[in-house]
């Protein structure tokens, strides 16, 4: 446990170090976009910030190859080579966009193109759970084209609940933290070695969403951008297939001692229900806004400002109550899984999770809530400095050029 904690906080600590010089960088070759009408912030906020989270995986995959305890991950496991391969090109990809705004269609390649070299690599689902069975395996072209699917979906899905400050790299960060411990049981708890680097990629994650959210709750002082979006979202899709893909599902149902029937093949299913925490809530807004905007003869992919977090704002949430809330919900579902799949069916967790929840609610709906979490931000947040611009296409002007900021506002939609 001592050398994945090490490498969460160097990981976290790279991402948060290069977060500022990353947001000047951003300011100077003008990734500053306008304000849309459809956006929540009121200020041209910098892009770009996945550029500091690719360099704290860069970060974590270093520190991980020269630790004594998980330096043959890397050896005898194709996953950590075929997951930094399509994240580079995904990365790379989203910087293009941060910075040009690339077509739909041309991004839709470029993700095919990063799923593809991760399932050339060996990074593929090879079986699904099937009740009453040790699992159904998939021919190859299935699993090739389920995985392709797969990544491009959560890609999207994480790309799609990127609408306030803070949200995508918490909700993300919340669910690699449940894959995490469900990863790291796996492989400590019950020697299956194929959950190893599950939990590598797991913990590598965790710390780039930590040391980004430093720069990224409301106020945010940089957005994440595509570049970072779409790496979160092929990030934790990789966890899934990782299991899925080099996990023997016989052995899954072995780690719930004495359970049977459908409680035995929870382990089974955990791989497939946790990215749910981060893929429900922008899978449930798109549905919702595909009807509304066909219900009112408008075209589907028109933009509006109806999605879930604009309907909290309307509500009279503040920013960051509503990413708290969303927080919430994503926690109580992805820990509450693994807590079953570690207990089976107990009567007490199903009041364990009842008073949590209803705890939960209460203190959300306090406002000291918010105000000492704000107070508890605001010590550890860097302080704001400089002069205060506004960005007109990315360029700068007068007495800006040599010094220039761009206050964060509120994220977009």
């Amino acid at each position: 446990m001592r050398d994945y904690l090490l490498m969460l906080f160097i990981t976290a600590a790279v991402t948060l170090l290069l977060t500022g010089p990353v947001r000047k960088f951003a300011i100077a070759v003008g990734a500053v976009p306008e304000i849309r009408a459809r956006d929540v912030h009121r200020e041209p906020t910098p892009r770009l910030g996945g550029i500091a989270m690719f360099g704290g995986l860069l970060a974590g995959y270093l520190v991980a190859s020269h630790l004594p305890h998980l330096e043959e991950i890397f050896t005898q496991s194709s996953t950590p080579r075929a997951l930094l391969s399509g994240a580079a090109l995904i990365w790379l990809l989203g910087v293009l966009d941060d910075k040009w705004e690339l077509d739909s269609l041309v991004k839709l390649g470029g993700q095919l193109l990063a799923a593809g070299v991760m399932v050339f690599q060996g990074l593929t689902i090879l079986w699904l759970p099937v009740p009453g069975t040790d699992g159904f395996y998939l021919a190859d072209w299935q699993g090739t084209l389920l995985t392709v699917g797969l990544i491009v979906f959560t890609i999207n899905a994480v790309n799609f609940v990127d609408g306030l400050d803070g949200l995508a790299a918490g909700m993300v960060g919340i669910a690699a933290t449940a894959f995490f411990l469900y990863a790291y049981r796996l492989w400590y708890g019950y020697g299956i070695e194929a959950a190893a680097a599950t939990t590598l990629i797991s913990a590598i994650l965790v710390g780039m969403c930590l040391g980004f959210l430093v720069h990224n709750t409301h106020p945010a002082r940089i957005f994440m951008g595509d570049s970072g979006s779409m790496l979160l979202g092929l990030l934790i899709a990789g966890c899934a297939i990782s299991v899925t893909g080099e996990v023997d599902p016989s052995l899954l149902k072995q780690t719930v001692d004495g359970t049977s029937g459908s409680a035995a093949m929870v382990p089974v299913y955990i791989p497939l229900l946790l990215p749910l925490s981060v893929i429900a809530l922008p899978v449930a807004d798109l549905v919702l806004a595909v009807v509304r905007r066909t219900w009112n003869g408008r075209s589907p992919f028109s933009a509006d400002k109806g999605h879930l977090h604009h309907r909290l704002l309307q509500l009279g949430h503040s920013q960051r109550r509503a990413v708290l809330l969303m927080y919430f919900w994503s926690s109580l579902f992805s820990f509450g899984i693994v807590a079953y799949s570690a207990r089976g069916a107990k009567s007490w967790m199903l009041f364990a999770v009842a008073f949590v929840c209803g705890l939960g609610v209460l203190l959300l709906l306090q406002p000291r809530y918010e105000s000492g979490l704000a107070r508890l931000l605001g010590r550890v947040r860097p302080r704001r400095s400089g002069s205060r611009v506004v960005a007109t296409g990315g360029k700068r002007t007068g007495a800006d050029d040599h010094r220039t900021r761009v206050d964060a506002g509120h994220r977009d939609g």
